[in-house]
């Protein structure tokens, strides 16, 4: 029988229970794809991550990250909350992080107070901003329970977005956010529709007031009913708002996960390189428990 070690950590929080919880297993060594997948449907997060050598000795480590029923490309709470549990576990202060996942290389930058410790860290997405279809405001509205006239299209129609993992985007009034019940057959109906997506189907709403923020993030198709904290949504997101300007550089923080009695809170950049638009997302995390999976 081999132990497993793992840790868990809260991300975009400051305190314990709140935010996206992450379990990270620190040695994935040996793991085969299928233990891993397993180990995270026991765990039942959001997502869970297994750390691994780098293929590039340049690099910190590879990390592969799953949900509930799949391997993912790149996924914001993990590879911040990953880099977190790494940091403060080495005996080599490095504030400067190279993660290797399936979408490309995710950097990371580490904070820290003024004693040294670890508090949390900023990472910028592998990928530039990529727009794909738009979706119809009726889709978004059955998908959530809302009116089609909650949605808001004066400044983009629902639409298709990653830097690395996609989601439909759509802007609600701020009325409608606290009224979004995800409705399981409509998402399916939803992935059906769009056989090019392979059954992905996943929503990120937000109601904005300036540059703050209020989102949720809902893919009952892998599992999550909803998230607490989505740094992979909120990164295009925040690169897309760019888009829609002529600014080199915006910022935008986001509330997410308050309706589940997990606040969270992302800090948000999006700045122009070239013809690209590249984003960051940045939080602090609060580490919660420590154990061993037994297979």
């Amino acid at each position: 029988m081999r132990r497993v070690a793992f840790e868990t950590v809260d991300v975009f929080t400051e305190r314990r229970f709140g935010g996206n919880p992450l379990a990270v297993f620190t040695d994935a060594h040996g793991l085969e794809t299928a233990e891993m997948q397993a180990l995270a449907a026991e765990m039942n997060l959001s997502e869970t991550t297994f750390v691994l050598p780098p293929e590039d000795p340049a690099h910190t480590a590879r990390v592969r990250i799953f949900n509930r029923t799949t391997e993912m490309p790149f996924a914001g709470h993990p590879s911040i909350g990953t880099a977190f549990v790494i940091a403060r576990a080495s005996k080599v202060v490095r504030d400067a992080l190279i993660l290797e996942v399936p979408a490309g290389l995710v950097a990371v930058a580490i904070e820290r107070n003024a004693d040294g410790e670890v508090l949390g860290g900023k990472i910028t997405a592998p990928q530039p901003l990529s727009l794909g279809e738009e979706v119809p405001a009726e889709t978004i509205a059955a998908c959530i329970g809302i009116d089609p006239q909650d949605i808001v299209v004066d400044a983009h129609r629902p639409i298709l977005a990653s830097v690395g993992n996609p989601y439909v985007i759509a802007q609600i009034t701020e009325a409608a956010v606290s009224r979004c019940v995800p409705d399981m057959k409509a998402f399916r109906r939803a992935a059906d529709e769009r056989p090019h997506l392979n059954g992905r189907f996943s929503l990120h709403v937000y109601a904005r007031d300036g540059n703050h923020l209020h989102a949720r993030m809902f893919a009952p198709l892998a599992g999550t009913f909803e998230d607490p904290a989505t740094g992979s949504a909120n990164a295009p997101l925040g690169a897309m708002l760019l888009r829609l300007t002529t600014n080199a550089e915006a910022r935008y923080t986001v509330r997410q996960g308050e309706e589940m009695g997990r606040p969270s809170l992302l800090h948000l950049t999006a700045s122009r390189r070239e013809d690209a638009i590249i984003a960051t997302v940045a939080g602090r995390c609060v580490p919660v428990l420590q154990g061993y999976a037994q297979l």
